[in-house]
């Protein structure tokens, strides 16, 4: 079956540059995209302000949990696993609603996904292809449970193939930034001339 879906690791909810850019292009689906908003409860932040901002979303919801600190997303300490769970809880407990989760640096492990599986989610952190940095899980494709990422905003944009299953990920950061907010609509494009466009939900369905 070839697909093309997409997802943000939305990070800066409370940053109103940045949470403009999204929530417009959220709003406007470009090419037919209706993208994913995967969203780290709030440390230290405001509570109502990030209640009112991720309730307003019209998009597939997802967690994307940050171990260590707003900034640090991967675990430096303590029990990776049980902040999953806490997580989760607190979304649920305030009446949102997940069905996915990515962590925060592409960091997982056996118990994070014992519990990512036990709450019902669709696991995306993996990807098929190597990260600069190392680390994270490299995997050939979907399988059940799991929904990889295939291509960042630039191997999007330069790619002249493409496989059958496409996750295009990118951060809300990266709409701070002209050029690299210019290439991802130009990716979406691409993408959605080349493959019927689906949402997270209708794949993890």
């Amino acid at each position: 079956m070839k697909v093309a879906t997409a997802s943000c690791h939305v990070e800066r909810i409370l940053d109103d540059g940045a949470w403009g850019r999204l929530s417009r292009l959220l709003a406007g689906r470009p090419s037919g995209f209706r993208i994913a908003a995967l969203v780290r409860p709030p440390d230290g932040e405001p509570e109502e302000p990030w209640l009112e901002r991720v309730r307003s979303l019209d998009v597939p919801l997802g967690l994307h949990t940050h171990w260590t600190s707003p900034t640090h997303a991967r675990p430096t300490g303590g029990d990776p696993a049980a902040r999953v769970r806490r997580e989760v809880d607190w979304l649920r407990g305030h009446g949102l609603a997940p069905r996915f989760f990515v962590g925060g640096g592409w960091y997982t492990d056996e118990a994070v996904r014992e519990v990512v599986a036990g709450a019902g989610l669709v696991d995306l952190t993996a990807t098929t292809f190597p990260l600069p940095a190392g680390g994270g899980r490299v995997v050939p494709g979907p399988a059940p449970g799991l929904l990889p990422a295939t291509h960042t905003i630039g191997m999007a944009v330069r790619a002249l193939r493409l496989p059958d299953y496409v996750h295009l990920y990118f951060h809300d950061t990266d709409l701070l930034d002209a050029r690299r907010s210019a290439a991802l609509r130009v990716a979406l494009f691409q993408i959605g001339l080349r493959r019927p466009v689906l949402p997270l939900s209708a794949l993890a369905a």
